[in-house]
């Protein structure tokens, strides 16, 4: 979805470089061609398949730019350009206690396509630039909603910043139940807006549902903010060392490790090789490679903050509820509000109907 879009003050079709947004290059009987990058995109060298589309409201002008096609991601045409993050080289040194996150992990690339193909039955839009804004916005209202996940990766971070805390001894410190109540706290804020936005779906024409737009939207805006402060809680708790730790090299070092070993235990029950490894993830996951996937991809996934603010003002009815305070307050009503219909095509009923309805 996320095009590389040059000068943002411009549309695609003003761009000095008309490649700086994806659009067709040529139609032919058999499909069309398209030019130009992607940039982002997670998990995209091991997924199969790859779906192009617009990436904001499109205008007259830009109609080569409303495209929406699916296309191997091996199809000719076709360069990824991997992104590079913070300590991934780690990843190639011998043993795994570097790497924080040896498991799992993901990854980005900018798409680059040079007149790669896609046949006529694999194109779902081609120049339908009025509903290009109507299509982001609904995959938007799925992307943002779909955030919640963040939770998942908060649990782990919540485990870790305790775990480091029972290596060190201070897990009944008050201050620290505190930390980890609040961290769970702001991780379950997250996911009570996530599971909300799912309940209160609508029912489309199609038979589809669609999420509810408002805590859709709402459910990404918390996840803009709340993971910096459960990340940062977690490198409150894992202390200095986290970003001071010998690496593992020094640890298998014949005399060196030894001293590593005496000097950096914590509780003496514990060995200080898992004390490590569990400050090494935390590192991982807020300063490290998988903090792309936390924290940076937290802020700019699914849209940046001002992107779910845009939404929220459109969908928060404020004149319903100044209507409501006026009838709360004693005020004689005006003219009555009609009901009014949002971009979704839901009804908004006038006052006393209750909140928005199908």
């Amino acid at each position: 979805m996320t095009d590389v879009k040059g000068d943002r003050s411009k549309s695609p079709a003003e761009q000095a470089d008309p490649d700086l947004y994806v659009h067709v290059t040529r139609r032919t009987q058999e499909g069309l061609y398209i030019k130009g990058a992607k940039a982002h995109q997670t998990g995209c060298i091991n997924s199969h398949w790859l779906i192009v589309m617009p990436t904001l409201r499109l205008g007259a002008g830009d109609k080569d730019y409303a495209i929406v096609g699916a296309l191997p991601v091996d199809a000719p045409g076709i360069t990824y350009i991997y992104g590079r993050q913070s300590c991934d080289t780690r990843s190639m040194d011998e043993g795994d206690l570097d790497a924080g996150n040896a498991r799992y992990a993901g990854q980005e690339a900018m798409i680059v396509f040079d007149d790669a193909f896609i046949p006529w039955e694999r194109v779902f839009m081609d120049g339908e630039y009025e509903s290009a804004a109507t299509l982001v916005e609904r995959f938007t209202c799925y992307h943002r909603r779909s955030y919640v996940c963040k939770t998942g990766v908060g649990d782990v971070l919540i485990g870790a910043a305790a775990t480091i805390a029972d290596y060190n001894g201070v897990a009944k410190a008050a201050h620290v139940r505190d930390k980890l109540v609040e961290m769970t706290h702001l991780n379950e804020t997250i996911y009570g807006t996530g599971i909300a936005a799912s309940y209160q779906a609508a029912r489309m024409a199609s038979g589809v549902y669609l999420s509810d737009d408002m805590l859709s939207n709402v459910c990404k805006h918390h996840v803009t903010k709340l993971p910096y402060e459960i990340g940062r809680l977690a490198q409150d708790l894992a202390g200095g060392l986290m970003v001071t730790l010998p690496s593992e090299k020094e640890l298998r070092h014949p005399e060196v490790g030894a001293i590593i070993r005496k000097y950096l235990q914590g509780r003496a029950d514990i060995p200080t090789e898992d004390r490590m490894r569990v400050l090494r993830l935390i590192e991982n996951m807020t300063l490290g490679r998988n903090a792309v996937g936390y924290l940076t991809e937290s802020m700019h996934g699914a849209g940046s903050p001002q992107a779910q603010r845009v939404q929220i003002q459109r969908a928060m009815q404020v004149e319903f509820k100044k209507q409501l305070a006026r009838t709360l307050a004693g005020i004689a009503p005006g003219s009555p509000e009609e009901p009014g219909e949002d971009y979704l095509g839901r009804v908004f009923e006038p006052v006393g109907a209750g909140r928005a309805t199908k």
